[in-house]
């Protein structure tokens, strides 16, 4: 069943409000209440890059797929770009949220929003620099932290500005603004300095992506910088057993977690988070913070 509203000036065609999307009994119309009302901090680290959307249609248990391509019924009004794919002289059209109406007709979908680390206009030009921190079981979001604050110091001895958010999965994410530069350059001074913390961190983080090299680890996902790939952007939601944000945290924060669930935040956490800090990560979309990317090291 579908609801007909107005947002913006553009008609929007909403469906199964009432469907519950999480086993904790969050339903369809509160993600969308959840997306409308943080829409101010959400949009400007959406707009103007290219969305890959991780869409859970049957809720978080169900299945998951990726979606690059455009959606079929995407609406006219709907901003789009065509971008490269990885095969030579491959391209797609992605969607563009550019605006509120544009956020609440692709969160109807039912998706996690992803983007790359560039801008449409500029493909493979990346303008921030990311690392994933991803814990191997036993190892939680606690060893996380040990490891960001290493990457914040190492970073800013580097002359970046560094800043963090919950993955909204397991792990953290931590971040800086770039100058526009080569993704492949960004990629190798990430993958540097992802060796040095396996080399300074002993026993601690590891570089390399196998499975059996990981538990009790953590991983420093270095990959996504590359241009292809794309990482859970601020804000979004994530398809898990609870409505988990991918949420913006402070280093205090960061300096102060001794268990796991002291950095879960869930969709009714945000707005609350928000009126406290304002957005964490403001600076992120804000030219004045971006830095040159330093060279990689020796």
């Amino acid at each position: 069943m579908s609801q007909m509203t107005e947002v913006e000036g553009r008609r929007l065609s909403l469906s199964n409000l009432d469907k519950v999307l999480y086993p904790t009994g969050f339903t369809k119309a509160e993600v969308l209440h959840y997306y409308a009302t943080t829409a101010d901090a959400h949009l400007p680290h959406l707009r103007d890059r290219p969305l890959s959307f991780l869409r859970y249609p049957d809720g978080a248990e169900g299945e998951h797929f990726f979606a690059k391509n455009l959606p079929l019924g995407t609406p006219d009004w709907v901003k789009t770009a065509v971008v490269p794919r990885s095969g030579a002289g491959e391209t797609g059209r992605h969607v563009l949220v550019q605006d509120l109406p544009t956020l609440m007709w692709a969160a109807n979908l039912v998706t996690e929003f992803h983007t790359p680390q560039w801008k449409a206009q500029a493909p493979g030009m990346a303008d921030r620099l990311v690392f994933d921190l991803d814990p191997g079981a036993p190892a939680t979001i606690v060893e996380c932290c040990a490891v960001a604050r290493w990457l914040r110091d190492r970073l800013a001895a580097d002359g970046l500005e560094v800043f963090a958010k919950s993955s909204g999965a397991k792990g953290l994410h931590i971040l800086a603004a770039l100058e526009p530069v080569p993704s492949e350059r960004v990629t190798a001074y990430a993958k540097a300095l992802a060796v040095e913390a396996e080399r300074q961190l002993r026993g601690l983080a590891i570089h390399r992506m196998a499975r059996h090299l990981r538990p009790g680890k953590v991983f420093v996902d270095w990959s996504q910088n590359t241009a292809a790939k794309t990482t859970a952007a601020p804000y979004t939601l994530r398809a898990r057993p609870e409505p988990t944000v991918s949420a913006p945290v402070t280093w205090d924060e960061v300096e102060a977690c001794t268990d796991a669930g002291e950095l879960v935040f869930v969709a009714g956490d945000i707005l609350p988070r928000l009126e406290e800090y304002g957005d964490l990560l403001a600076p992120l979309v804000d030219p004045a913070h971006a830095r040159p990317l330093p060279d990689a090291p020796g």
